[in-house]
């Protein structure tokens, strides 16, 4: 087959050409001092920083979901590559660990060469917002797999942190405070929920404002980017007992994951300010709370545990990085497990 008839079946061998063009200068410009190997090469290269005396490399692989589909919609394919670094970055943030390369993998059909530049141009904004290299990637075009103009975006993160100062959930203890990090919305979870309630039952274009008064539309709600709380906490690790980020599952289904077995988590409700989408996906859609808990993170984005002396330094942290806390509850002895008040 040559490349004219690869191109009528589907796959643009031109058109891939020159994404790769595209990516590499994308790439290249996120190469750190840790940075090894060529751009472009099989395989990407990372050294380990110096520094350390018993390092653990941290891996961890996301995805951004059917957010994919809301960004097709509004035309806006470079915000979902920086949900996709910020996602993994706090991935392995709860264990403490410095963020070193990225890799992406973008798999769809028909996707042009602007298109594809777009979503890597995400992605390689979220690394250098992070230091981090982007060592490498796939970019596979697959008709007969995905629907014309359709794609799916996932990546792999490696980090570093010193195995005696990794986190584990394992120092939280009965007494420490539960201490809540703003999200700036959905993040990268719950999105086909949204789109049925917002985009079909109440038939909302993406421009449409949301259905509570608020300024904001219905596309910038659904599109505000995962944030990343690397800022905000690695001045006080060192200080947090464990970390909890509140992605697919809500706040039960991931604080669960990191509460010791004598520790119970009590939330107290209303003590944090939910972002405007939450209530009109909660009405529109006639969702009780014990659904909305599980299925989306409500307006934290990320949950510290820590030792009361500790608390006014770690929200004097994440002011500083322009991120709003609230005390959300406490942990108490107990099975684990979450309990809203």
């Amino acid at each position: 087959m040559n490349a004219r008839e690869y191109a009528a079946a589907g796959v643009d061998l031109a058109a891939a050409d020159d994404a790769r063009v595209r990516i590499g200068r994308l790439v290249a410009g996120t190469r750190t001092a840790l940075a090894a190997g060529a751009v472009g090469a099989f395989g990407g290269m990372v050294r380990l920083p110096d520094g350390f005396r018993r390092p653990v490399l941290v891996m961890s692989t996301d995805g951004v979901g059917t957010k994919v589909l809301v960004a097709s919609a509004a035309g806006r394919l470079d915000t979902v590559g920086e949900d996709l670094v910020n996602h993994c970055v706090n991935d392995i943030l709860v264990h403490g660990a410095r963020p070193l390369a990225f890799q992406d993998y973008v798999a769809g059909s028909d996707l042009g060469v602007e298109d594809i530049a777009a979503i890597v141009e995400g992605v390689a904004r979220g690394c250098r917002a992070h230091q981090m290299v982007l060592s490498g990637g796939e970019t596979a075009q697959l008709p007969g797999l995905y629907q014309p103009g359709h794609f799916d975006l996932a990546g792999t993160i490696l980090g570093v942190v010193e195995e005696d100062e990794a986190l584990h959930g394992d120092r939280i203890v009965p007494g420490d405070v539960l201490l809540g990090y703003a999200s700036a919305g959905l993040h990268t979870n719950g999105y086909t929920l949204a789109r049925r309630v917002l985009l079909e039952r109440l038939g909302l274009g993406l421009d449409a404002p949301l259905p509570n008064g608020e300024p904001t539309t219905v596309g910038e709600a659904l599109l505000a980017i995962h944030r990343s709380y690397e800022a905000a906490l690695r001045p006080v690790l060192g200080r947090v007992h464990g970390l909890a980020h509140i992605t697919g599952g809500g706040i039960p289904g991931n604080l669960t994951r990191v509460l010791p077995p004598d520790c119970e988590a009590v939330i107290q409700s209303g003590t944090w300010t939910e972002p405007p989408v939450f209530a009109a996906i909660r009405r529109g859609g006639d969702i009780g709370e014990v659904e909305m808990r599980a299925v989306f993170n409500l307006g934290i984005g990320l949950i510290a545990a820590l030792p009361r002396d500790a608390v006014s330094a770690a929200r004097d942290s994440a002011a500083r990085a322009g991120v709003e806390t609230w005390i959300i509850g406490a942990v108490r002895p107990g099975a684990a497990s979450v309990r809203f008040a």
